[in-house]
C-alpha cells in the first residue's frame, strides 16, 4: 500500500523543483493540512509564498488539484511559472479557443495534470461540475479567498457560490489562501465555503523587508517624480484615485524619461491587457493606475509603489503596497496624503448605501489616522490585523528611521489651533483654518475678517504645511471633529479639556529625507553582489522572456539574480547550488548565463565561484579568475569543449565567436581554458609575435596576478585577450610551482 505523502517529500520537491532549501514560517502548517486532507484557511501576507501551500501538496499526492482563481492573467502567470518549473499544470478560461479547452480535458482525463487553475463562474457550470466528478481530485484551492467575503475589500459575489463544492464533492478537502482578512472576514470565509471547523492559519502581517513613508502632499507630482528618480529603471506601482490623475501622472512622468504606461477602467481591455503585459516583461518600468490595477499581478520584483492619494481603507493600502518586495528584497513603499483625498473618496462612494457608505466612511478614518500618526508604520499595520508588534523600532519606516520628528510642545501648539477654530465659530474646514492660523492675506479672509482675529497668524512661522498636518493629527486623535457636507471643524470634549491643558496630544512633523540616505530594513542587501553583472544578467533574463513570451520573474527573481552576481558560479553544477534555481531551470538556462558570468568576470578580473566554504557563514572560496576553473575543480563547459575543435585548427576567437553565435568575450574564455587544458604554448595562431614579445618583456609589471596594471601600462594599445592568451601560454612553459613568482618578479 502506498504511504501518504509527508513534510519530508514537501520538503523535497521545494528543493528539487524550486531551488530552496526550507519552508518560511506557516508553510509547513499549511503544507501539512492540506496533506492530511484537513480543511483549512490560510492567511499569508503578499509575499509570503501562499502559493507554495498548494503547489507542492499538488505535486505530492495522487491527482489533481482544481485551484480557483479570479482573474485570467492570475492564472496565467502561476501555470506559466509552474510549466517554468516543469510541473503539468494548465487553465482553462474564455481566453482559450475550444481546441485549447479540448486538449485540457484530455489531459484532465488521462490523468497527466497535477493543477488545474479555474475561475468560480466557469467551476461552477453543470458541464464543469460533472466532468470533474469524473475526474481524481487530490483538493480544492481557493485562491484570493477574501473575494467570498462581503466584509473583504475585493468582494465578489460568484464566490459565494463555492460552498457547492463540499456538497458536490464531501470526501475532497477544500482549503482557502488570502494574503489579507481581518478575523470577520477569516470567519465569513470559513462559513460561506461550508468549512467553518477548519483549521486557521494566520501569518505574520509583518513585512520586514519594505520600508513605509507617509508624505504630507506638497507638490504631489513632484514628490512622486522624486522617488520614481530615486529607483531609476526598477519596476515600480504608482497608484492614483482618479482616472484622470492616472492620465496626467503617467504623462509627466514620461516627460522625465520614465518608461511609464496608464492602466485605468476607462482604457479599452485590449489596451489595458497590452499595458500591464509590457509592465510584467519589463518593457516599462513604472505603471500609473487606479485600484482596478493589482490582484492579477504576481511580478516579484516591484521595488517600489508609490500611493498618490490616500487608499480606500487600511485592507487596500495593505494589500497595495504588498505589492512590493515580493521577492523578499528591500521594497519602498510611499503614501502621499492630503486632507482632501478623504473628500474625493466621500464624493465617489456616495451613490452607495447607507450601511455601505458608513462603513466605508470608518475605513476611510482609519486610513487617515494611519497616515498621520506619528507611530511606527509597521506596528501600526500589524497590530490593526490583530497581532503584537513587540519590536522596540521597526528600521524600516520613517518614524522608526527618525524622518518624523514630534514637536517638542503639542499642547500649547494644539490649543492655539483649537482656538481658532473657536473663534472661526465651528463653522469652516481645515485649509480655511490653517490659512487664517498661518496669517494669509487672501482676499476671502480679509472679505470675512478673519484676518483680524488673534488667532490670525500664529503658525505663521511653522508653515501651512505643517499647520495642515497638526490639524489632521487632532482630527484623527479625537480633539476635532470634521463633518458634514462642507467638512467643517468642530471641537469634541477632548478638545475642550485641552484648552484647559488637560490631555497628551502627539503632533509631529515631517524631516527632510537625506539624499543617498542607505537605511534598509532588508537581509538581503547588496553586499557583495556585482551591480554590473546583475545588470548583463538581467538583459540575459528579458530577452529569455521576450523569446518565450513570458514574464520575466517567471524565469528568474531578482533574488535569484543577485546570488548570481554575488556568488558568480562557473559551472553548470554550480549554477544548479544557487537559491532559487531547480533541475528544470538548470537545465534551461544554465549555458546562457554561465557563460555570461564567466566572460564578465574574466574582463573584470573579479573572483568566482564564491561558495560559502562548509561550515562557516563568512569565508569563501574565492577563485581568481575563469582562467583558474579547471584547476580548481569544475567540469568545463559543454560549449567550452565544442570550441576546442576549432582552436585546434588554429581559429580565431571572431570566427568560432560567428561558428557557434557566441560573443566573441565569451568565446575569449574558452579559448583560455583550451590553452590551460591542453597545456598550450604557441600563441602565435592568435597574438603577432612582436606583440607577444612586448608583453613577455612587461610581465614584472604584473600586481598579485592581476593583468589591469600591464594593460595600462600599454595605455589599451593591446587588448586584455592578447594579454591573457600569452601569459597562459607563458605560464604553461614554466616549471608548475614556479610560474606565479616569476610572473609577480
Amino acid at each position: 500500500m502506498k504511504m501518504s505523502p509527508t513534510l519530508e517529500d514537501a520538503g523535497k520537491i521545494l528543493s528539487d523543483v524550486w531551488g530552496y532549501d526550507s519552508f518560511r514560517p506557516l508553510q509547513t502548517d499549511s503544507i501539512q493540512c492540506v496533506l492530511s486532507k484537513i480543511d483549512s484557511l490560510t492567511v499569508l501576507p503578499t509575499g509570503g509564498g501562499k502559493s507554495i501551500c498548494f503547489q507542492i501538496p499538488a505535486i505530492c499526492l495522487d491527482g489533481m488539484a482544481v485551484v480557483v482563481s479570479p482573474l485570467i492573467s492570475l492564472m496565467k502567470d502561476q501555470v506559466d511559472s509552474l510549466v517554468a518549473n516543469g510541473v503539468p499544470a494548465a487553465f482553462v478560461n474564455s481566453s482559450q479557443s475550444a481546441a485549447e479547452q479540448q486538449a485540457v480535458a484530455k489531459q484532465i482525463q488521462t490523468g497527466s495534470l497535477k493543477l488545474l487553475y479555474v475561475s468560480p463562474e466557469r467551476l461552477l457550470t453543470p458541464k464543469m461540475l460533472t466532468f470533474l466528478e469524473t475526474a481524481k481530485l487530490s483538493f480544492f484551492a481557493i485562491d484570493e479567498a477574501h473575494c467570498i467575503s462581503a466584509w473583504g475589500h475585493d468582494f465578489r459575489p460568484e464566490y459565494r457560490d463555492l460552498k457547492v463544492l463540499k456538497q458536490r464533492f464531501p470526501g475532497t478537502s477544500v482549503h482557502a489562501f488570502t494574503a489579507t482578512a481581518s478575523e470577520p472576514v477569516r470567519t465569513d470565509i470559513a462559513s460561506q465555503l461550508g468549512i467553518a471547523d477548519a483549521t486557521m492559519l494566520v501569518g505574520n502581517f509583518d513585512r520586514p523587508n519594505l520600508v513605509y513613508r507617509m508624505l504630507p502632499s506638497n507638490n504631489r507630482i513632484q514628490q512622486v517624480v522624486d522617488v520614481i528618480q530615486r529607483h531609476k529603471g526598477e519596476s515600480g506601482i504608482v497608484y492614483c484615485i482618479s482616472r484622470k490623475e492616472v492620465e496626467k501622472t503617467a504623462s509627466v512622468l514620461k516627460n522625465f524619461g520614465c518608461s511609464a504606461l496608464p492602466y485605468h477602467a476607462g482604457l479599452s481591455d485590449a489596451d489595458r491587457v497590452k499595458h500591464q503585459d509590457a509592465f510584467i516583461k519589463e518593457k516599462c518600468d513604472v505603471i500609473v493606475a487606479t485600484v482596478a490595477f493589482g490582484m492579477g499581478i504576481d511580478k516579484s520584483n516591484v521595488r517600489f509603489v508609490v500611493h498618490a492619494g490616500i487608499p480606500k481603507s487600511i485592507e487596500h493600502y495593505q494589500q497595495e503596497s504588498g505589492r512590493a518586495g515580493r521577492d523578499g528584497l528591500e521594497s519602498e513603499c510611499i503614501l502621499i496624503y492630503s486632507p482632501g483625498d478623504v473628500v474625493t473618496w466621500k464624493r465617489i462612494i456616495s451613490g452607495d448605501n447607507k450601511e455601505a457608505y458608513q462603513n466605508a466612511t470608518r475605513s476611510l478614518d482609519a486610513i487617515a489616522g494611519f497616515c498621520s500618526s506619528p507611530v511606527c508604520r509597521h506596528k501600526s499595520l500589524v497590530e490593526f490585523f490583530g497581532q503584537p508588534y513587540t519590536k522596540p523600532s521597526c528600521n524600516a519606516c520613517d518614524v522608526c528611521l527618525q524622518e518624523v520628528e514630534l514637536v517638542a510642545d503639542p499642547i500649547t501648539i494644539s490649543q492655539k489651533i483649537i482656538s481658532c477654530v473657536a473663534r472661526l465659530n465651528q463653522n469652516f474646514g481645515a485649509a480655511h483654518t490653517a490659512k487664517v492660523l498661518t496669517g494669509s492675506q487672501e482676499q476671502r479672509i480679509v472679505q470675512l475678517g478673519h484676518d483680524q482675529l488673534s488667532t490670525h497668524g500664529i503658525l505663521a512661522e511653522e508653515g501651512s504645511l505643517a499647520t495642515k498636518m497638526w490639524i489632521e493629527q487632532l482630527i484623527q486623535q479625537g480633539y476635532l471633529l470634521r463633518s458634514g457636507e462642507y467638512q467643517v471643524l468642530s471641537i469634541t470634549s477632548l478638545g475642550r479639556k485641552l484648552l484647559k491643558r488637560e490631555g497628551s496630544p502627539q503632533l509631529s512633523m515631517p524631516v527632510a529625507m537625506e539624499k543617498g540616505r542607505t537605511d534598509s530594513p532588508s537581509e538581503e542587501s547588496w553586499d557583495d553582489v556585482d551591480r554590473g553583472l546583475f545588470e548583463e544578467l538581467r538583459v540575459i533574463r528579458r530577452d529569455l522572456a521576450a523569446q518565450k513570451n513570458l514574464p520575466a520573474y517567471v524565469i528568474f527573481g531578482d533574488r535569484t539574480l543577485r546570488e548570481l552576481a554575488k556568488i558568480r558560479p562557473t559551472s553548470n553544477d554550480g549554477f544548479g547550488r544557487i537559491k532559487g534555481i531547480g533541475q528544470r531551470k538548470k537545465d534551461d538556462y544554465a549555458t546562457q548565463f554561465v557563460e555570461k558570468i564567466r566572460s564578465y568576470c574574466e574582463v573584470q578580473e573579479i573572483s568566482t565561484d564564491l561558495f560559502p566554504m562548509h561550515g562557516t557563514e563568512h569565508k569563501s572560496e574565492q577563485i581568481k579568475s575563469t582562467s583558474n576553473a579547471k584547476s580548481s575543480g569544475e567540469a568545463l563547459n559543454s560549449s567550452a569543449v565544442a570550441a576546442f575543435a576549432y582552436f585546434e585548427k588554429g581559429q580565431s576567437i571572431e570566427a568560432v565567436a560567428q561558428q557557434m553565435n557566441r560573443a566573441a568575450s565569451t568565446v575569449s574564455g574558452y579559448l583560455t581554458q583550451y590553452l590551460q587544458t591542453k597545456k598550450i604554448t604557441d600563441n602565435s595562431p592568435w597574438v603577432d609575435q612582436a606583440t607577444s614579445q612586448q608583453i613577455i618583456e612587461n610581465l614584472h609589471r604584473l600586481e598579485d596576478n592581476r593583468i589591469k596594471p600591464l594593460y595600462e601600462h600599454f595605455e589599451g594599445q593591446i587588448s586584455y585577450e592578447a594579454i591573457r592568451i600569452t601569459l597562459q601560454c607563458w605560464r604553461n612553459q614554466q616549471p608548475q610551482d614556479k610560474s606565479n613568482d616569476a610572473a609577480s618578479k
